[in-house]
């Protein structure tokens, strides 16, 4: 379909809060810089607000006193109003599906859900983003998979909150977006879409940080596979099941990641935490405006949200100090603004 540039002017914009500054940057700083820089909303990231709790509260903070968690949210939500900024999901919330039935992992799962459902309407949010689990002992059937986030779903609905699924391309069983499209349908529940990750689906099915190219070597017609994939994507996902589209673009690392699993994360899993920079600053972004213009091409009119982890092109800058926040936050808008362009198609 053409995606002329008007439709795509309307598109709400969104910035990732556990993208900006370092886990020591103030909140309100963060806020202050991606209201400044035109974006409309923030996805609002757990370790931030336990960071926020801690020093708001002036005590630690356990990832499951939800009391505190909530007495805190209520003032982050209050400060997104000052800086007329909304909260459009919470996240990351993951290693949920999955788990053996009866077992702690899985009853310390549903607590967890029933704890961020509580977050989720002291901040004042609608959306829970859940990533398609990395867990290595989980069940290997779709359909247990599906009925775990169904539940979910049905504890949502009673609020009239959402679940956005997003392939993270690490995951256990589910790296790609048709996999977690194939577990949306079988889940059946008007309240669970898709959150899309141009970084996500470029790692799953063109990206590979573990070979010399920054490629997957197993694969010919890398490029032909791809957008064969891409056009799939388009004329499969009907607009309103797709929740979220995140952007951004990957380094290639300066040498191949190792393929063994470090500190609990897979080789793609240590890529995306280190390796996120905006479109156009990475070495992928030709296919992160391919995938852009595939969900576009959809119909999908909904979020546009920067989520970036960039550590420079070593990955090494963990603090990510290099620019100030309000600075980095422009650029941000930018990219976002540059990428829209691009996928602007006439008839």
């Amino acid at each position: 379909m053409a995606l002329s540039s008007s439709s795509l002017s309307s598109i709400p914009l969104s910035f990732a809060s556990v993208s900006v500054g370092t886990p020591d940057t103030p909140l309100e700083s963060k806020l202050r810089a991606i209201s400044s820089a035109g974006f409309q909303a923030i996805e609002l990231g757990f370790p931030d607000l336990l960071s926020f709790a801690k020093t708001y509260l002036k005590k630690d903070m356990a990832e499951d006193d939800y009391a505190s968690l909530c007495t805190a949210g209520k003032e982050v939500k209050a400060l997104c109003k000052k800086h007329n900024l909304q909260i459009m999901m919470l996240q990351p919330f993951s290693n949920f599906e999955g788990w053996a039935p009866g077992s702690q992992e899985r009853e310390d799962a549903f607590k967890r859900a029933r704890g961020w459902i509580e977050i989720m309407h002291a901040v004042g949010t609608d959306m829970l983003q859940v990533g398609s689990t990395d867990s290595p002992n989980i069940s290997t059937s779709l359909p247990t998979l599906a009925n775990d986030l169904r539940e979910l779903a049905d504890l949502l609905a009673p609020h009239s909150y959402r679940l956005t699924y997003e392939n993270w391309c690490w995951a256990t069983l589910a790296p790609t977006w048709s996999k977690v499209w194939e577990i949306v349908q079988l889940v059946n529940r008007p309240n669970i879409g898709l959150c899309l990750d141009t970084f996500q689906t470029v790692g799953s099915e063109y990206a590979d940080p573990t070979t010399p190219s920054g490629l997957i070597s197993t694969q010919s017609n890398l490029q032909t596979t791809f957008s064969a994939s891409l056009t799939s994507l388009t004329t499969s996902i009907p607009p309103q099941k797709i929740f979220v589209l995140q952007i951004s673009d990957a380094y290639q690392p300066p040498s191949p990641l190792s393929p063994s699993t470090l500190n609990g994360l897979r080789p793609k899993g240590r890529w995306s935490h280190d390796f996120r920079p905006f479109v156009y600053e990475g070495a992928y972004s030709a296919q992160c405006v391919e995938f852009a213009k595939a969900v576009l091409g959809t119909g999908s009119r909904g979020w546009v949200s920067v989520e970036v982890f960039d550590g420079g092109v070593d990955g090494k800058d963990v603090h990510r100090e290099r620019v100030g926040v309000e600075e980095f936050c422009k650029r941000g808008m930018e990219s976002v603004r540059r990428l829209l362009e691009e996928c602007v198609v006439s008839e």
